[in-house]
């Protein structure tokens, strides 16, 4: 009797955590959370929120920032909202149509709405080379993402396919830890 409710257990085991795993991706994508910047050395800032309304199996989006949380710049002939500290960390709006809808297993275009480059206090300019991304993944009632590097350059001309997000897998390079002033990003649920 012993073994056949281990040999049960073991497996509905993997069903369970399926279905807490879509309970948590679900959770991910609705209603109010915080977007919250975590530095190498502990600390952490929310620089808005993120609102999600589910829509079938993708929830749409709209991001607001904290206005008080950032610095407005004018780098290379443009308004840039920057966090300051020991870097600048500048957000960079997607300039091309998104649809504003993520889902748990495609972050991508929410991941698009959250571009930034970073460039240190004495540098001249925008820094669009310096790119940063942060990979997002379902974690906690929201996402986790990490920081990843990018060169807003290769957008400045419209990219062939716009009905997908452009920067994936192959125009992403990892960032060594300890590189970057917010070396992570956070969606969280909202205080």
């Amino acid at each position: 009797m012993l073994g056949r409710a281990l040999v049960f257990a073991a497996c509905i085991a993997p069903l369970l955590a399926e279905a807490g795993g879509v309970r948590a991706a679900e959770a991910a994508l609705d209603g109010l959370k915080d977007i919250v910047l975590h530095s190498a050395d502990g600390k952490s800032m929310v620089i808005g929120t993120v609102a999600f309304t589910p829509n079938g199996d993708k929830s749409q989006f709209r991001i607001n920032f904290d206005d008080r949380k950032f610095t407005q710049y004018f780098l290379s002939m443009r308004e840039f909202k920057c966090v300051e500290g020991q870097e600048i960390l500048c957000h960079v709006p997607y300039p091309y149509p998104s649809p504003q809808t993520a889902s748990a297993s495609d972050p991508s275009w929410l991941e698009h709405a959250l571009l930034f480059f970073y460039k240190r206090p004495g540098d001249y300019g925008a820094k669009m080379s310096h790119g940063i991304v942060y990979s997002l993944t379902p974690a906690a009632g929201g996402f986790a993402g990490k920081a990843e590097s990018i060169d807003l350059d290769e957008i400045a001309i419209p990219p062939d396919d716009l009905a997908h997000a452009f920067f994936t897998g192959e125009h992403r390079y990892p960032i060594p830890p300890g590189d970057r002033w917010f070396e992570s990003l956070t969606i969280e649920p909202h205080r």
